[in-house]
């Protein structure tokens, strides 16, 4: 969306400092609205930085785009990473859906038929590669990806292996591709009303394939502006362009106690993990502010 890796860095370094249980990001390679300076970093690159820079966050995307990486690759930068952390990854992946970032950078863009049909395809050879026993081959035969005699390394070294986030609106694909592959579930910048919509549509997807619904993480994911009064909560929602009608339906905004109990129908409608999307990453205050007034107060 256009950061610094410097920018990005001392943002991961306060989450850890204060007390956040993970730094996620974007993957994007455009901004949507404004100038985009200075300009995008790649996501993987980027985690593979934080990973050695960083102790105990965990570390992941919300969400890599199945159209930027081919699946072998993919699943090896990010096994990748997860050495290089410890065992601090997540991978959050999805169709790909900006076309003018695919246009501006020559990444292909296919229909979003084909587009779903190569992220399912993905979603098998990843999760394929990593749960490959260490001395055996993988093979795996697709209509857009085919992977022969293939050695499945590097293995992530993390204990029961890399989560794998599936997120999205869709009511049928979307749900039945988190049912089989995903550990967890998210639900991008929508109202309380409407993730406990989606998320009852992953629950029976779950049963429909012979799956446990308890054993997925179902998450939202929100923008969040958050002011000591209001004049601050306005100075936040301006410099990241937003209003407070605009920021709420896709987010929370408010003074901290606001932010709680917004946040808080969320978690009444079944969301276990949130994640608060800072738009302005050079206001390390906002996240402080957050860490001491907000967090908290949330179990």
């Amino acid at each position: 969306m256009g950061a610094t890796y410097d920018d990005l860095l001392a943002m991961a370094r306060r989450t850890e400092e204060t007390g956040f249980d993970a730094f996620f990001r974007s993957d994007h390679y455009l901004a949507m609205g404004g100038d985009g300076f200075p300009g995008p970093t790649d996501a993987w690159l980027t985690l593979a930085g934080l990973a050695r820079e960083t102790e105990t966050i965990r570390l992941g995307t919300l969400m890599t785009a199945a159209t930027f990486r081919l699946p072998g690759p993919l699943a090896i930068s990010v096994a990748q990473v997860d050495q290089m952390s410890g065992g601090r990854v997540e991978l959050g992946i999805g169709a790909g859906w900006f076309a003018d970032e695919h246009t501006a950078y020559g990444i292909p863009f296919p229909e979003l038929g084909e587009r779903f049909d190569r992220y399912e395809e993905q979603l098998a050879v990843v999760t394929g590669l990593w749960n490959t026993p260490p001395g055996e081959t993988f093979d795996f035969a697709g209509e857009h990806y085919s992977i022969a005699r293939s050695p499945a390394l590097p293995k992530p070294v993390q204990q029961g292996g890399i989560p794998l986030i599936v997120g999205g609106r869709g009511a049928k694909r979307t749900p039945r591709l988190a049912a089989r592959y995903a550990s967890e579930f998210n639900v991008p910048f929508e109202t309380a009303e409407e993730n406990a919509r989606l998320f009852a549509g992953v629950r029976a997807a779950c049963e429909d394939a012979g799956r446990d619904a308890g054993s997925m993480v179902y998450s939202s994911a929100l923008t969040v502006a958050v002011g000591r009064d209001e004049a601050e909560v306005t100075r936040r929602l301006e410099a990241i362009g937003y209003d407070l009608e605009g920021i709420r339906r896709q987010g929370v905004a408010g003074t901290p106690a606001e932010v709680v109990d917004q946040l808080g129908q969320y978690a009444e409608a079944g969301a276990q993990r949130l994640y608060l999307q800072v738009l302005d990453l050079t206001d390390l205050d906002h996240l402080d502010l957050i860490a001491a007034e907000v967090a908290p107060q949330l179990d």
